[in-house]
């Protein structure tokens, strides 16, 4: 299996022998929003009037914000957060990075700005 684990979801988890439990409850969790999504797009075209449509897809929206909010909470939990020692150090690294290419290209730039006014002034004389 290749990329980055994000990228895994993507790819047939059966076939390529990698049918752990949590692979297989995405799977069913992914199928059974699918079936869900299918009912509600597919079904109740019975003719009524677009108010009568409008207004019980407005009142579904309460449930939908939901079924958001939950899914965000199950989704927040199994991401990996990383812990405050990580955060530090990587924080101290790009700071020091940040830095030093800050100084690398202010005195690169005045060099250059330098050797361009001689070279003005230069051709100005001559």
């Amino acid at each position: 299996m290749w990329g980055f684990e994000s990228l895994l979801p993507c790819q047939n988890f059966w076939a390529a022998g990698l049918a752990d439990e949590s692979k297989r409850e995405h799977g069913l969790m992914a199928e059974a929003l699918k079936v869900k999504d299918e009912g509600l797009r597919g079904g109740g075209g019975g003719g009524g009037a677009a108010i009568t449509a409008g207004l019980a897809k407005f009142g579904e929206q309460p449930r939908r914000l939901r079924q958001f909010l939950h899914e965000v909470r199950v989704e927040m939990k199994q991401v990996n957060w990383p812990s405050r020692d990580d955060v530090i150090s990587t924080t101290i690294v790009v700071t020091v990075t940040v830095a030093f290419f800050g100084a690398y290209f202010f005195m690169t730039d005045s060099v250059l700005g330098k050797a361009i006014s001689w070279l003005i002034d230069y051709a100005k004389k001559h």
